[in-house]
């Protein structure tokens, strides 16, 4: 699966020294060639990826947080979903753990050669594995050395998906698992931080309340407490091919993303009530 001369690293891991870590798992665009020759054009081109992350959060950094970013693309697996493939929304449109069909639909394997459960096995060996393996070392190294600790766990996807949602979704959409991930006090100044962003919308545990990343790590009985923003991409990209990062765009949201992390790391430097 990633065993070729040109395979990336699974992901991209970069350890800072405060108690934060932002994970990006969607980001990745690598496909496998054997896997390749399997999906139809428009699947190569991996147009449901969550474009430009890495460069749209390059200053956590610079706060000090540690970044996890993924290399390959959801097509190959989807890193928050649960190891089994079970729906985090039963009764909704979603995708699985190994994605057969785009965001739109339309099958990524045009002959029917679908993963079968040992594809699907291995899949979930050498790449989903070491992810959340590094994640969760990382996050016990984080909150043994602080703690506390908080994931941020950053997303995109377009403004308009009528397959997952009605209409236009909000720029900003904070999830929680409906509360259970994190305090209730760092979600709610989450959420006014968002909601006072001048030209975006903002909600709180609306259509999106966290994927698998946020539900599984998020214990807050342990100080460890996991946040999801799924961001309209619109907000610092074009949505359509070439899927082109709006640097002029993207400086206008990025305060308001920095002052969301800030409050993270606020809440975790306060100390016990």
């Amino acid at each position: 699966m990633t065993d070729t001369p040109s395979a990336p690293p699974l992901f991209r891991f970069h350890q800072g020294s405060a108690p934060l870590l932002v994970s990006i798992p969607h980001g990745g665009v690598y496909l496998p060639p054997l896997l390749a020759e399997r999906l139809s054009p428009e699947a190569r081109a991996v147009p449901d990826t969550d474009w430009h992350l890495e460069r749209l959060y390059a200053f956590a950094k610079d706060l000090g947080a540690s970044v996890l970013a993924a290399t390959h693309s959801r097509y190959v697996i989807d890193l928050n979903r649960p190891p089994d493939g079970a729906s985090l929304y039963p009764g909704q449109n979603v995708t699985g753990l190994c994605p057969v069909d785009t965001f739109d639909e339309t099958p990524l394997y045009p002959l029917g050669d679908l993963p079968g459960p040992d594809e699907i096995a291995a899949r979930r060996a050498a790449v989903w594995a070491p992810y959340h393996a590094q994640l969760r070392a990382e996050l016990e190294r984080i909150r043994a050395a602080h703690g506390v600790a908080v994931l941020w766990d950053a997303h995109s996807i377009r403004s308009v998906l009528p397959r997952f949602f009605e209409g236009k979704l909000p720029d900003l959409n904070l999830g929680t698992a409906d509360g259970a991930s994190c305090a209730p006090a760092l979600a709610q100044e989450l959420l006014r931080i968002a909601q006072s962003a001048p030209g975006y919308t903002a909600v709180l545990n609306g259509r999106f309340k966290g994927g698998h990343i946020t539900r599984h790590y998020g214990a807050p009985a342990r100080n460890v407490h996991a946040v999801q923003l799924e961001m309209t991409q619109c907000s610092y990209m074009q949505e359509a091919p070439p899927f082109a990062y709006l640097p002029e765009r993207a400086e206008q949201v990025r305060p308001h993303l920095r002052r969301l992390l800030e409050a993270a790391l606020e809440f975790a430097r306060r100390p016990p009530a």
